[in-house]
């Protein structure tokens, strides 16, 4: 079916973490020991948005359990997402990161898909993620699904380097009260209070939090504050068919980022959001929209102040924006005959943007329809094929393609062979922006000559951009050893990268968005292991390593580490106390710096220090130690519980920069209490 006509069409555009169980010491091992220290594979519904194992799924797929998250000690997402091999971590201040996967990673950004629950939190009319600033409490989360490689056939524009699906907890998980506290060094406070409950066939969840910490180049200024409210209702209409609504409000009053090429924005984003989802059997149906408001003062980066300023057309530096996002999902899944699985559906976004910093009001439609077959070929082989096409307003429609052959030669091992395209369009801010940028020179003359000169460039958006385009081939193995307590993978990829869309200085003189003409190949491999040693001991290892040969120019170059080493050693005995150490190698990198550095260095007087594009190799290893000093069994059926906890991130203080403009990162050390009744 699909599957024969997506293996002709490939090649014509050619051209987990697993959850930490307890189990018993192996020394004095009996038949319920050994089913006891049997480790469960994930199932994962972010491959082929329905549920399956995840050595079937179409795609390379890791999973982060919350108890990997409340292990770490963690106040932010990135910094537990390290642990999956080939993802990209940037920290650049203490509010700003970015994360990518497989070389692509860069300041702003704004190749990988995050979602919450199914719905898109990634800022189409800027093409970013606020990850300090997401909807949901750290306690909220119930597992998080990673998607390394191109994921548009089933997603659509974005999903280019990749998906994050953050999965929260339902009423019933959460039954009862949760409240955590966590507070330290640099002024940092991660807090949340949750209330979760059923009644009948009606189940809620109503969350609180608060954020903060100061900044890491300047311990008394504050980095990031944020306050955030989320609902969620469910009602089960019938034995197979639910409703669910949910909504909430992210309030920052201080975002210390984002650092661009030359700028470094103090920010003020606002993001609120109202979601429902009806599910009837193998029916879905989701509808959502989402809200952005922001108050920016754009800054140039201090070894660039009192040279340039960056304002609106207008000469105002601190700007408002505002933005919305409809969205509607539809998709159903099928059985056709006893082989083929279908799955298809389609979706329509609206998206709009005001701001002074762009040319109008501006908005933009989109429409994408997607097919998949999974073909069971035979016992040992299936066949997973799937194709999308996207409309936009601004471009023309892109199809995307996915197919995939898994070899399952024997029982717990599988082998996987795939190749996906995918795209990102320009956003509304790439294609409208409207803003100036002077430059005064100091000329040394004395008075009454004039001490300085400037002039000032416009730079703005282009309506003839074209989507950004991945092209990727994988081949990979998973396998389970040692009484299915060892798990192992590895995978080879390679990913052609072109288009990228870049800042330029034109022949009139203005700079404005272009595709660079070079391409990228990203090639490379990762290999870990995940393994069950005992009831009180788990750990995990991988390796990755990557490679990249290029033509872009500019600050559209690619760079990352060449090498990088995740290590992670879990403990928890049934007299409450838990512990983890996990370290982090990462090589060193070379990043594109913006032109405007050179050619203001070379002024005299100019008082410029160029930034190096050098940085070097650090260790990070964070350490989290913890006491379960109460626990009790509710009569709703689930367990009150309280624990204390010390964490440390970067606990050998390794002092390093993660990107030649991103701030020093040093140690913090926090103390953590979590209750639950």
């Amino acid at each position: 079916m699909i599957a024969a006509f997506l293996t002709v069409s490939v090649s014509h555009i050619a051209a987990a973490q697993s959850p930490t169980l307890h189990v018993e010491d192996p020394l004095a091992f009996s038949v319920n020991d050994d089913l006891e220290l049997l480790k469960e594979e994930e199932t994962v519904s972010i491959a082929s948005r329905y549920e399956q194992p995840i050595s079937q799924a179409p795609s390379n797929v890791y999973v982060i359990t919350d108890e990997d998250i409340r292990q770490s000690g963690a106040t932010d997402l990135p910094t537990v997402l390290r642990r999956i091999p080939g993802l990209e971590v940037m920290q650049m201040t203490g509010a700003d990161f970015n994360v990518s996967a497989r070389g692509d990673n860069q300041p702003f950004a704004n190749k990988m898909l995050v979602m919450v629950d199914g719905r898109s939190i990634y800022l189409d009319v800027q093409g970013n993620v606020f990850w300090k600033s997401l909807p949901i409490a750290l306690p909220e989360i119930k597992r998080i699904e990673v998607l390394k490689g191109p994921a548009s056939a089933m997603y659509g524009f974005n999903a280019f380097d990749g998906v994050i699906n953050i999965i929260t907890k339902s009423p019933e998980d959460m039954k009862g009260t949760t409240l955590q506290f966590g507070g330290g060094e640099l002024g940092t406070i991660s807090s949340a209070a949750i209330h979760a409950g059923t009644v009948g066939k009606f189940g809620y969840r109503l969350s609180l939090g608060r954020d903060q910490t100061q900044q890491w180049r300047d311990g008394d200024a504050l980095a990031f504050r944020a306050h955030k409210f989320n609902v969620q209702t469910d009602y089960a209409l019938s034995s197979t068919s639910k409703l669910q609504l949910s909504g909430g409000v992210v309030e920052t009053n201080r975002y210390d980022g984002q650092v661009g090429e030359v700028t470094s924005n103090a920010i003020r984003p606002s993001f609120s959001y109202a979601n429902v989802v009806y599910e009837q059997g193998a029916l879905l149906v989701r509808a959502w929209w989402s809200g952005y408001t922001d108050h920016a003062t754009i800054s140039p980066l201090p070894p660039l102040a009192g040279l340039l300023s960056i304002t609106d057309r207008n000469g105002v530096s601190t700007n408002p924006f505002s933005g919305n996002t409809y969205n509607v999902d539809v998709q159903h899944t099928l059985n056709v005959g006893a082989a083929n699985h279908l799955l298809y559906g389609a979706n329509y976004r609206h998206n709009s943007l005001s701001s002074p910093t762009i040319d109008q009001f501006s908005r933009e439609n989109r429409l994408g329809m997607f097919l998949q077959d999974e073909w069971r070929a035979t016992s040992a082989i299936t066949i997973v094929a799937g194709i999308r096409y996207d409309l936009h307003s601004q471009i023309n429609g892109t199809w995307s393609p996915r197919l995939t052959i898994l070899y399952q030669p024997v029982e717990g091992h599988t082998f996987h062979l795939s190749s996906s395209a995918a795209y990102r369009p320009p956003t509304l801010f790439e294609s409208h922006q409207d803003q100036r940028v002077t430059t005064n020179i100091p000329t040394g003359l004395p008075f009454p000559l004039p001490s300085s000169v400037s002039s000032t460039v416009p730079v703005t958006g282009s309506g003839g951009l074209t989507p950004e385009r991945i092209i990727s081939y994988e081949a990979g193995y998973q396998g389970w050893y040692w009484k299915h307590r060892l798990r192992v993978r590895a995978d080879l990829f390679l990913n052609r990268v072109s288009d990228l869309i870049g800042s330029r200085i034109t022949a009139s003189g203005t700079s404005e968005f272009v595709n660079d003409p070079g391409a990228a190949d990203i090639y490379g491999g990762e290999a870990g292991i995940e393994v069950l040693a005992n009831r009180w001991l788990s750990g995990f290892a991988n390796y990755a390593y990557e490679e990249i040969g290029q033509s872009f120019t500019g600050t559209v170059r690619r760079g990352a580490p060449r090498s990088k080493v995740s290590a992670g050693v879990r403990t928890e005995w049934d007299n409450g106390l838990s512990g983890e150490l996990s370290y982090y190698y990462v090589g060193a990198a070379a990043y594109p710096i913006a032109q405007s550095f050179t050619q203001l260095g070379t002024i005299p007087g100019a008082g410029i220090t160029v930034p190096g594009n050098q940085v070097g190799s650090y260790n990070l290893l964070n350490a989290r130690a913890g006491y379960r000093f109460w626990q009790q069994k509710a009569a709703a059926g689930y367990m009150r519980d309280a624990e204390v906890a010390v964490s440390v991130f970067n606990a050998l203080n390794d002092e390093h920069k993660e990107h030649p403009l991103g701030d020093l990162i040093r140690r913090r050390v926090m103390g953590w209490l979590t209750l639950r009744f």
